[in-house]
């Protein structure tokens, strides 16, 4: 397969502008650049910026603390999305300002021009048991701001379940370069709503000098066993398909 590669560019009017504001469970292994190389090597125009922080939820994205820079971005930006990943035990910990802050941005891209769609995240490794409470709070928030999600958690639920000895994990709870290749993969299908089927295992951007900078290498056999269960998976909404070259 060949590799899909980013091209860094002007700002290309014809493609889908997609912010991801977040935390680590957002930029570890570059998942927005992930999500922007798989479409890229399909043919497909997504464009994708990252507000993120280590440790920080949306409540401080909010307030503007710890150095987050997410309400300048959606002053500045011309967005077509706005992903939110909440701090990974928001939703278990703090319902509260879980729900009170996700509602909060939804409204607030909304009046942006954007539309809100949540990252629905995964349970640690050490206690999948997480991953019911999680998934009921984020589709409630879904559900209650009338907003799509993506729902990262069920996914790794499922590729546990079927190959428990892929390792998703790089520490007890932030995505490996598998569980980032398989988060790509359900947010280009989400943005997409196209097969991920010819997806490369590798993928790759430039640098500032124009040169190759690989992103991921994938065995083509794990490559292929994600795509397939992310095929395969029900996704409870699908967006408008972005436009291709």
């Amino acid at each position: 397969m060949a590799c899909g590669q980013i091209h860094l560019s002007a700002q290309d009017t014809s493609a889908v502008r997609v912010l991801f504001v977040g935390n680590s469970f957002t930029y570890f292994y570059n998942l927005p650049q992930v999500v922007m190389a798989m479409a890229e090597s399909q043919g497909a125009k997504i464009e994708t910026r990252q507000s993120t922080v280590g440790g920080s939820s949306l409540e401080q994205h909010w307030k503007r603390e710890k150095g987050t820079r997410t309400m300048a971005l959606l002053e500045t930006g011309d967005w077509d999305y706005v992903v939110f990943n909440n701090h990974s035990t928001s939703s278990l910990d703090t319902p509260e300002s879980f729900m009170e802050y996700g509602g909060k941005f939804a409204d607030l891209v909304r009046e942006k021009g954007a539309e809100p769609l949540f990252m629905l995240t995964w349970a640690y490794k050490s206690n999948p048991l997480m991953q019911a409470g999680i998934t009921e709070m984020h589709e409630r928030l879904a559900r209650e701001n009338n907003a799509g999600f993506v729902p990262a958690g069920p996914i790794f639920a499922a590729a546990r379940k079927w190959r428990p000895d892929m390792e998703l994990f790089f520490d007890d709870k932030h995505p490996s370069a598998n569980g980032t290749y398989l988060l790509g993969l359900a947010f280009y299908k989400y943005f997409t709503g196209a097969t991920t089927a010819d997806i490369p295992p590798r993928l790759l951007t430039e640098d500032l000098n124009g040169e190759k900078l690989y992103l991921m290498f994938m065995p083509p056999e794990e490559a292929d066993f994600l795509q397939q269960l992310v095929d395969e998976f029900t996704f409870t909404t699908l967006s408008i398909p972005v436009k291709n070259d």
